[in-house]
């Protein structure tokens, strides 16, 4: 007999739903398991994209034309030049070449190619440069040219080497030719392989020009940030950010990056600045600017997804381009930035906004889309590039598999598919609907033209006309042009015309003192902040900017305040210094300004900070964080007798003080860690230290104290001993407040814990607070023993989710622990579902080969492929999803809603299992104990009145456990009602539901909770 779904109890399929869904916070746990379709032919490709409306998207180049392109370049002349890169991941025999493509009839679409370049390794970016190429190909970057009119590079000369030859995300990259006539180029150290580390472990040498002796060479050591250049000159310089393959730059030149799961942030602090006072320690030349996360909406069927690819998130961005075309309609047109993301198989968009020092990037478009997604898993957006007419065009790799086997399993690797799709690739323009058919590609004159011609070209709105002309401008150096450079440099009518003219002409060496100040003038602001760029090149042999400069002080405009302050930190005069106090404190709030009034030379430090103490605001977060950097600076390099004033000064207790005492202690103690001799030199401090860490009012105080004390080290035995009985007697004391305990127990950590393991023990119970547990956690950890992992497994079911996920960290620190806790998984005793996807990241890339093997043998296993084999034919057909709804309200919407709607928020909203595929939801609702996620475990608590409550816990505080039963009712259950809690380590859904619902009922039911896939 037939029995439908909805006869199954509303409880049953709770408890059903609850399974699926436990893997929401830990996707990692459901493989992917694919249908294989094969690639797409370029001609039906168009049909898979969704893209924003009021565009459209045609194909330009694809196969056989073109393969594996990553980057593409248009010159002057109209030709197209393509980096294709073969090799990658592993062929390391110099297949890669330089293609120039050729629309012969002139319909927008490349019909002839020719190899221009080849014998290249992994070629990674093209720039337009003098009368040819530049191509990177780590470890060189090199220069190649057609002398002969033939289409074929007849001169190859490596212009720069020395590079990492690593992932080739991480090799030297995409060169770009800057406002100021520099070329950027992206590069990271290498040495990130573990597996693949004999063939691209090689992390460099110094870079430097070859057969050019007595040129900058940059030392190896320092090698993992971004390079500029200028080859004409044997200039060479580090930049302070870093970035992996993609980067670029806005209108007004400010430097945009981004890496795999950061898919924007900005280059604030440039590398000068940072250099000259090594005191400043910061973590960070860059700002992060999105204000949404990492979240990218998928449309791809049967997506190609491998061990570390997370889903739904970026985990591949690549390709930042910003749009400075001019041709697209607002809010596209100026101040956004695209970037690729081929893992999802999908370019994202951002909208720019100033904020201070540095901008916010918004989405923009539709909501919950992107600007380009395909259903089609093969296609892999890599790189984009905004043409001469101002359309963008998308770099497809078109690969099945994207992800490097360095972070497959090696059950993907075995089975083949590395380089399917190396005979293929494609190029797409992306224009306004209305936009007619690309007329370059017929030919441009733009190489020919004269001088004048160039200049004007300087004002054109799209900035492929404006950065070419002013490249060719600064190579032919003619001083004929220069007065109608002066001219544009003029120009009321256009911002853009009159910045290119500015750089132009320092470009050809003939920028005027008269000429920046005309540019500190300027109605725009882009344009002041780049003048005072330039007043910094030439304010040696113009000392007169000097005053033109600090007129700026009262700018309506925070960026140009901000380069102001940048830029007069290498003047050492009282009028700069006025400046800079004057601009700190009037624009205190922005972290970036404190960096870069701090930035100038330190000598200067301790007045600051005895000014900065005396208006001291304790209701502005920012004067805490000012005298933390300060004081970081004098602990690394001051005088020790004014540094014991400073810590006597900060622990005493005086309730006039308190609010700037936290800060000046943690600064002290950053700074001191940089000194050699911190702990005979502040020996004296202990006794100090150790009365305010017990008798201070403060709790920020006391913690300071305790970090400084660590620093300085507990050497006095006899104040040593007395502290630790003092700290015993509290933490042993339940009477007093939590926070005194974890105080008393971290203060254990300062010294030797090991004698106390029995005790830290004791602490680690439900009925204890959990900030108690976390603390005694996290002091049991540093016992270099394995004491606290044996103790974490056999307090395991009775850990709750947030001890629990601590416990797990504790493993992580060592391989003999990461060893410990992976035979804790494999024997049962811990669920992989309780590794989070970070953890389960760090323990597939492992240094250790046998450890990194073993994890990934764990966590890249299938085993939802296994479940009942016989029911695979659901998959096979079609689903309904009106039924689904229909089975979802009668059944389902008791606990559960569907994307916000039709149900009560009881249990996790199912919406999110749409992303899934229908092998892994099948799989957890017909095998309930495959995966049991950290968050939906099923608990029994007993209280200490003899009742026992099951259900879910939702949170936890210090005192409290939230806990929600089948019913949907919470309960708040305080810690000390607590008598034993433990978990199922069990599913509550019972198993055999394969026996209660058909074929068909469970195709209707997926295709419900997959109907936005």
């Amino acid at each position: 007999m037939k029995i439908h779904l909805k006869s199954f109890t509303k409880q049953g399929l709770f408890y059903l739903l609850m399974v699926l869904t436990e893997l929401i916070a830990g996707c990692k746990d459901i493989p992917d398991t694919k249908i294989e379709t094969g690639p797409i032919a370029p001609e039906d490709v168009i049909a898979t994209f969704d893209l924003e409306p009021g565009f459209k998207i045609e194909l330009v180049a694809s196969e056989p034309l073109v393969s594996d392109p990553v980057d593409m370049e248009i010159d002057e002349y109209g030709r197209m030049y393509v980096v294709e890169m073969h090799g990658y991941p592993l062929d390391k025999t110099g297949i890669g070449k330089i293609k120039m493509l050729s629309d012969v009839n002139g319909d927008g679409r490349m019909d002839k190619s020719a190899v221009f370049a080849d014998q290249l390794i992994l070629p990674f970016g093209i720039m337009r440069w003098k009368k040819g190429l530049l191509v990177a190909d780590a470890p060189n970057m090199i220069y190649f040219e057609d002398t002969d009119g033939d289409s074929r590079a007849d001169i190859r000369d490596t212009l720069l080497t020395g590079f990492a030859f690593s992932n080739a995300q991480m090799n030297a990259g995409n060169p770009i030719y800057g406002l100021d006539n520099w070329i950027y180029l992206t590069s990271e150290s290498g040495g990130t392989y573990q597996i693949y580390k004999k063939e691209f472990g090689d992390l460099g040498s110094d870079i430097f020009f070859p057969g050019k002796p007595g040129t900058t060479r940059i030392p190896l050591e320092n090698t993992g940030r971004t390079v500029r250049f200028r080859p004409d000159r044997h200039q060479l310089e580090l930049t302070s950010g870093v970035t992996q393959f993609g980067h670029d730059f806005d209108v007004w030149g400010h430097h945009l990056l981004g890496d795999n799961s950061n898919h924007i942030y900005h280059e604030v602090m440039a590398a000068p600045y940072l250099k000259r006072n090594p005191d400043l320690l910061i973590s960070t030349s860059t700002q992060t600017l999105t204000d949404h996360g990492s979240e990218v909406f998928s449309i791809t069927r049967n997506p190609e997804r491998q061990i570390l690819s997370a889903e739904g998130v970026f985990t591949s961005a690549c390709g930042n381009t910003a749009y400075t075309g001019g041709a697209f309609p607002a809010p596209f047109n100026e101040n956004s930035t695209f970037v690729a993301e081929p893992v999802s198989n999908l370019v994202h968009v951002d909208g720019i906004k100033n904020k201070g020092a540095s901008f916010v990037a918004s989405r923009i478009g539709r909501e919950r889309k992107e600007f380009l997604s395909s259903t089609d898993s093969w296609f892999r957006p890599v790189n984009m590039y905004v043409g001469p007419d101002g359309a963008l065009y998308v770099v497809d790799y078109y690969r099945q598999i994207i992800e490097h086997p360095e972070w497959m399993s090696e059950e993907a690797i075995q089975a083949g598919g590395l380089y399917n799709g190396k005979d293929k690739g494609r190029i797409y323009r992306i224009t306004p609907t209305s936009a007619p058919t690309a007329a370059w590609t017929k030919g441009l004159h733009l190489g020919d033209a004269s001088n004048e011609a160039l200049v004007k070209e300087l004002a054109n709105r799209n900035r492929w006309w404006r950065l070419h002309a002013q490249r060719l401008l600064v190579d032919r150096a003619d001083q004929q042009v220069i007065p109608a450079l002066v001219q544009m440099a003029k120009n009321p009518a256009s911002a853009q015309g009159r910045l290119h003219a500015l750089w132009t002409l320092e470009g050809m060496g003939v920028l005027t003192a008269e000429m920046i100040k005309m540019a500190l003038q300027d109605a725009i602001a882009g344009i002041r902040e780049n003048g005072i760029k330039l007043a910094e090149l030439h304010i040696s042999s113009s000392p007169e900017l000097e005053s033109a400069l600090l007129h700026l002080h009262n700018d309506v405009d925070p960026k140009v305040r901000f380069q102001l302050l940048c830029t007069i930190g290498f003047f050492d005069t009282k009028e700069t210094a006025g400046v800079r106090d004057k601009l700190l404190f009037e624009n205190l709030q922005d972290n970036w300004v404190q960096i870069a009034a701090l930035s100038a030379a330190s000598s200067q430090t301790n007045s600051l900070l005895e000014v900065v103490i005396a208006r001291y605001n304790p209701e502005q977060l920012a004067y805490a964080s000012l005298v933390q950097r300060l004081a970081s600076m004098i602990g690394s390099s001051g005088g020790i007798e004014n540094i014991r004033h400073l810590i006597q000064n900060a622990a005493v207790a005086n309730p006039e003080k308190v609010t700037w005492q936290p800060a000046l202690l943690e600064g002290l103690s950053e700074g001191l860690i940089r000194r050699k001799n911190a702990s005979s030199e502040f020996n004296q401090q202990q006794a100090i230290l150790i009365k305010a860490y017990f008798e201070h009012s403060s709790p920020s105080v006391r913690k300071a104290a305790l970090q400084l004390l660590k620093v300085i080290g507990l050497q006095d035995r006899s104040l040593t001993k007395a502290a630790l009985k003092k700290a015993l007697s509290a933490v042993q004391n339940r009477n007093l407040p939590d926070e005194q305990r974890v105080e008393a127990i971290n203060f254990l950590s300062a010294a030797n814990p090991v004698a106390h393991v029995e005790m830290l023990k004791k602490l680690i119970i439900p009925q204890e607070h959990s900030s108690v547990q976390l603390a005694a956690l996290h002091t049991l950890s540093l016992i270099p023993e394995n004491v606290v992992n044996q103790y974490v497994l056999q307090q395991w079911p009775v850990l709750t989710p947030e001890v629990k996920d601590a416990g797990i960290n504790t493993f992580l620190t060592s391989p003999e622990r990461v060893s410990i806790l992976l035979d804790a998984i494999e024997s049962g005793k811990i669920q992989k579902a309780s590794i989070n996807f970070l953890q389960g990241v760090q323990l597939m890339t492992q240094g250790d080969d046998k450890l990194r093997k073993r994890a990934r043998s764990i966590f890249a296993h299938n085993d939802e492929q296994k479940v009942h084999k016989e029911y695979q034919k659901a998959l096979q057909l079609q689903g309904n999803s009106v039924k689904g709804k229909i089975v979802f309200t009668q059944n389902c919407a008791l606990c559960h809603q569907f994307k916000g709607e039709n149900g009560n928020s009881f249990g996790p909203d199912l919406g999110t299992v749409s992303k899934w595929q229908p092998e892994g939801i099948m799989a957890n609702i017909l095998a309930p104990n495959l995966s049991i996620a950290a968050n939906y475990e099923l608990w029994v608590v007993e209280l200490t009145s003899g009742e026992s409550i099951q259900g879910i816990i939702t949170s936890e505080t210090p005192a409290a456990i939230q806990l929600k039963n089948v019913g949907g009712v919470e309960k708040m259950i305080p810690r000390s009602d607590i008598k034993s809690l433990n978990t199922l380590n069990i599913s509550a859904m019972p198993a055999g539901l394969e026996k209660s619902i058909s074929h068909q009922d469970m195709a209707d039911l997926l295709a419900f909770l997959r109907q936005n896939n």
